[in-house]
């Protein structure tokens, strides 16, 4: 095996190790939508096909608690947007790293982003310089994951029962937590972050979901722009 071989499979293998616990969490996450978007009607083939053409969890969840017949194009439209509308910033966020990496590496990874894929390209970032091998393969690898549990919960889904009362339900959260928890290194970035959880719960509380995604993200880029402007005065 050639060095360049041998170190685009380490970082292939780093990626699948860091990203193993998101892919155990997303299994029953995916089997519940597998298991309901089939009580809606649709088709295995169907089902399959919209996680991997979609691919963002709770976008595709809110979207078939919504699907009706006649399917309601504006509210399935308007949910998907606010939900993914974070996907903006966590793209904007992390091109600038994933710059130096070839044009259809970029295009197929952001195509494949998710939170915890995402949260780990950042942290791997502030490390070392992020390689295609890595940013590509372990986004491919956790949308198969995606794709396979939710055609898989069209069968299983039915038989398991639902998710949540094992506490399934928490268990991307609670990684995610961990992810966030991790770029917490110094007090504005703490309180950046607990800005936009407490913007994000009162929304929630108020309005319920998805507006609670937009209320989190411009609490969260406030209070970032503050900071920045009080340390560029300073």
């Amino acid at each position: 095996m050639s060095e360049i071989a041998a170190d685009s499979w380490s970082e292939f293998r780093d990626g699948l190790v860091e990203l193993s616990p998101a892919m155990i969490a997303a299994a029953p996450i995916a089997l519940l939508y597998g298991a309901i978007a089939t009580s809606k009607g649709l088709s295995p083939l169907e089902v399959a096909l919209s996680s991997a053409l979609v691919f963002a969890g709770g976008a595709q969840l809110a979207a078939i608690e919504l699907w009706t017949n006649p399917v309601p194009v504006a509210a399935l439209v308007l949910s998907t947007f606010l939900i993914n509308a974070r996907y903006i910033l966590m793209s904007a966020s992390l091109a600038p790293k994933v710059a130096h990496l070839p044009f259809a590496a970029n295009l197929v990874g952001f195509h494949v982003l998710a939170d915890e894929n995402w949260a780990l390209a950042e942290r791997r970032a502030a490390r070392r310089r992020i390689t295609a091998a890595y940013f590509f393969g372990m986004g491919a690898v956790f949308w198969l994951n995606w794709v396979l549990w939710s055609w898989a919960g069209t069968v299983l889904g039915p038989l398991l029962g639902d998710p949540k009362r094992f506490g399934a339900d928490f268990a991307f959260t609670a990684i995610f937590i961990g992810l966030v928890a991790g770029f917490v290194t110094t007090r504005h970035h703490g309180i950046v972050v607990i800005a936009s959880a407490l913007a994000a719960t009162a929304a929630y509380v108020a309005v319920g979901s998805p507006w609670h995604v937009l209320a989190g993200a411009f609490a969260g880029m406030a209070a970032a722009v503050i900071f920045w402007r009080e340390e560029k005065t300073a």
